[in-house]
């Protein structure tokens, strides 16, 4: 699937927004294709199921560097889908997910709707890794639940 046909937005993001952090993909594309991609053999996948990582294209320290969000299977490693998307949203993303009145709770959503903002998809997920362009992992930029080592 093309990145062109993925949008990325984000909600309950400010600082007095109580709602649980959250990534909204909207996506214009068939949607077949994209509900296999959101299936194991015709089972929705998981909620654990996702891994959610986002690779700069730029140096982190320009001015609205951006970046590819990644969405891929745990299980087989294959994306579900790809959208390019500002680090500056991913930032505050992570920031507020960390931000969490409920530590147990600092996870984040990522939810998928089609061009009608028909729901297609939501998971849950507690990581989200951030990497430079040149493929290194900035755990400082990066959403780390405590206990995982990588």
């Amino acid at each position: 699937m093309r990145r062109d046909y993925f949008t990325l937005s984000k909600q309950g993001t400010e600082a007095d927004d109580p709602a649980t952090p959250t990534l909204v993909v909207g996506y214009e594309g068939p949607t077949e294709e994209l509900a296999e991609r959101l299936h194991d053999d015709g089972t929705p996948l998981e909620e654990d199921g996702l891994d959610v990582a986002y690779r700069l294209q730029e140096p982190i320290d320009i001015d609205d560097p951006s970046g590819v969000l990644a969405v891929a299977d745990r299980v087989t490693g294959e994306y579900v889908l790809e959208v390019n998307a500002d680090a500056g949203l991913v930032s505050e993303l992570v920031e507020s997910a960390r931000d969490a009145d409920d530590p147990e709770d600092g996870h984040f959503r990522i939810v998928i709707e089609d061009e009608d903002g028909t729901q297609l998809d939501a998971h849950k997920a507690s990581t989200l890794l951030v990497y430079d362009a040149d493929g290194n992992l900035l755990r400082e930029e990066s959403l780390i639940p405590s206990g995982v080592e990588l």
